[in-house]
């Protein structure tokens, strides 16, 4: 009897130290790591990076983290990102965060000494990117060139920092957005689609076939006069400019020119669009970002009007960031 006692004893005291255990490791934050993720980024490489990512670099897309809500797991961000209002509403101490230069001038001896888990980049400079690979770093290069490969890179870091659900409801909000769009435009006939130029860092610098930009083109039912070009940028002479005729000019919001510019130069203003003053500059919106969504809102209602006029852009803006960022946002008018 007592030695049946003394079982029932050592049985139970097994059990709860067996439910305790479990009960601490699923509480743990700081889990052993779940794995890996291994991926193909845009320079052909395939790059396995073990998870957690606990000290990562971000010299792109560096205004995702908001959405990933990691700040404690990012050691170094490229410079650009101490001025993106995103990142500056997210984290007001922000510079506390060492700059590392950017993806296209690395400051290789600040970023080996942050010993980061990973290094988030563009693909401008190859070389970079393999003298960073050849001291050891995990090195993912990325270049969305179309909404496909923005939602593909939004994913990644889901993955990455183990963030899955949140950059899923931000690709929902975006969605959503474009649905908004689409409603309203969905009924113009292809006859009646305006043609839409998106110029670059110098007002010949066009827009061609790649990238998001001309994505966001179709998605509000306009032409892109430059997609006979399939490159993402290209310089074209401005005869070439008047002889497509575009409805609406939508200048690239970092270009270091104003829409006066153009309307005060005579040449330019052999073009339509530039006398009937249709030409606008665009948010400083990245558009690797969520905010892709709301840059084609404001370029469809710049260029369907009519369209939009009963919508409050500034609420609907407002909202996306307030439920994408947890930060307010606000229409560029």
């Amino acid at each position: 009897m007592v030695r049946d006692s003394h079982a029932k004893i050592l049985k139970w005291v097994a059990s709860f130290l067996l439910t305790a255990l479990l009960i601490i490791t699923w509480g743990r934050s700081d889990a052993a790591p779940t794995g890996s993720v291994t991926y193909r980024d845009k320079l052909g490489r395939s790059v396995t990076v073990p998870l957690p990512v606990k000290r990562a670099v971000f010299l792109i897309s560096y205004d995702l983290v908001p959405i990933l809500g990691v700040w404690d797991r990012v050691v170094g961000v490229a410079r650009w990102a101490y001025d993106n209002d995103i990142v500056r509403q997210s984290k007001p101490d922000i510079r506390s965060i060492p700059s590392v230069g950017s993806g296209t001038d690395v400051n290789m001896e600040a970023l080996l000494k942050l010993k980061p888990d990973l290094v988030l980049t563009w693909t401008f400079k190859p070389d970079i990117i393999r003298y960073m690979e050849e001291r050891g770093l995990k090195v993912i290069a990325i270049y969305p060139e179309s909404l496909a490969e923005l939602y593909d890179v939004m994913r990644l870091d889901g993955r990455l920092f183990e963030r899955e659900a949140r950059m899923e409801r931000a690709i929902g909000e975006m969605e959503g957005v474009f649905r908004m769009v689409r409603e309203r435009v969905t009924r113009i006939p292809d006859g009646r689609k305006k043609k839409v130029l998106y110029i670059g860092s110098k007002p010949t610098i066009v827009s061609g076939a790649a990238g998001v930009t001309n994505d966001m083109i179709t998605l509000i039912r306009a032409r892109n006069p430059a997609s006979v070009f399939k490159q993402r940028n290209i310089e074209v002479p401005l005869e070439r400019i008047v002889g497509w005729d575009p409805d609406v000019i939508i200048i690239w919001g970092n270009a270091r020119y104003m829409p006066s510019d153009l309307t005060n130069d005579p040449q330019w203003r052999l073009v339509p669009a530039v006398r009937k003053g249709r030409v606008y500059k665009s948010p400083e919106w990245n558009t690797w970002s969520p905010r892709l969504a709301p840059f084609a809102l404001w370029m469809a209602a710049r260029t369907y009007p009519e369209r939009f006029r009963d919508m409050d852009m500034d609420k609907v803006i407002d909202d996306f960031h307030r439920k994408v960022y947890g930060v307010p946002g606000r229409a560029w008018h």
